[in-house]
């Protein structure tokens, strides 16, 4: 368990490196952009397009807790950047259950971690599936949930086709970005393991912790 614990901990600070990277690499690609992520325009546009409502399970935002959400989450394996077109304002509990699609490595229902979460309609996972069984306690009649999950999918595509300059630095980072972020992963975690053994001998010799 401790072990476990402190590869935990050093993962932590690697994925948080990746999330800084990313942010930078996204106000870097939009410095010129006429409608920025962080503006009142960009948010007044998105609750528009989807009523105010939550993009994945309709809840009104009003009557429940909204968060920021990102479409490609903002890790290594999703490679999602800040910027209009990927953002976007969720239910807390989507943005929660959404989790484990975006940290999955290789996705098997869709190429996305937000189409692979919106593709959980008990057709093709097993019967203990939580995502399957998240959507089926938001929408219990089957009919209802193929049909609502398929309406989403589309709402976001039709979102997302607004943001050309989006769909542009999408398409020229989606092959090199994933592998460059592996590799900021792994060399993160060697140099941390690296300098904790280095600091750690100097700290116990200095100290005269050792017998």
């Amino acid at each position: 368990m401790l072990r476990t614990a402190t590869r935990r901990a050093k993962s932590d600070v690697a994925n948080k490196l990746i999330s800084m990277f990313l942010h930078d690499l996204s106000r870097s690609i939009s410095r010129d952009w006429k409608i920025r992520v962080d503006g009142k325009e960009y948010e007044d546009l998105v609750r528009k397009c989807f009523e105010n409502r939550c993009p994945y399970c309709f809840v009104r935002l009003t009557e429940t807790t909204p968060v920021i959400e990102h479409l490609d989450g903002m890790n290594r394996y999703r490679a999602g950047l800040h910027l209009p077109g990927n953002v976007l304002v969720a239910c807390r509990k989507c943005n929660g259950e959404k989790r484990r699609d975006d940290q999955i490595k290789v996705l098997l229902l869709d190429t996305s971690g937000w189409a692979s979460f919106l593709s959980h309609d008990g057709t093709f996972c097993s019967a203990n599936c939580k995502t399957c069984l998240y959507w089926e306690s938001v929408w219990p009649d089957e009919t209802e949930k193929k049909r609502r999950l398929s309406q989403s999918l589309l709402r976001i595509r039709e979102f997302r086709s607004q943001f050309s300059e989006f769909q542009t630095a999408q398409h020229i980072l989606a092959e090199a970005l994933p592998v460059m972020l592996s590799k900021l992963y792994s060399d993160c975690q060697i140099f941390a393991e690296t300098e904790i053994r280095s600091l750690l001998e100097s700290f116990m010799h200095g100290s005269n912790l050792l017998i």
